[in-house]
């Protein structure tokens, strides 16, 4: 079992106009999933399609949600940053087929 199972996750979205949503879960491959159905929130649902570019694992839910608040505080360019700088590999980890419906 790696990190990607047992945690809390910050996470960021790159929806199809190019922005960034940010969020947090518990289960990160289920919460991408469903935002990729367009059942994850108002703002995805009307930006699909959306992928995964970026997260953060934490122990506890609260890092987690207070992470995700940090992180909507960030400037686009400070966001497309940590994006940039993500190792690639840790998203195949979570990745699911973009044509899984």
């Amino acid at each position: 079992m790696n990190n990607v199972d047992k945690s809390c996750f910050t996470y960021m979205l790159r929806c199809s106009d190019g922005s960034l949503y940010t969020g947090w879960t518990n289960d990160l491959k289920k919460r991408v999933r469903t935002h990729q159905e367009g059942k994850g929130g108002k703002y995805t649902h009307s930006h699909l399609p959306v992928e995964l570019v970026y997260y953060e694992t934490f122990e506890k839910k609260t890092d987690a949600m207070r992470r995700e608040v940090e992180v909507k505080q960030l400037s686009k360019a400070e966001k497309e940053n940590l994006v940039r700088k993500f190792p690639s590999e840790k998203l195949d980890m979570v990745a699911s087929p973009k044509d899984s419906k």
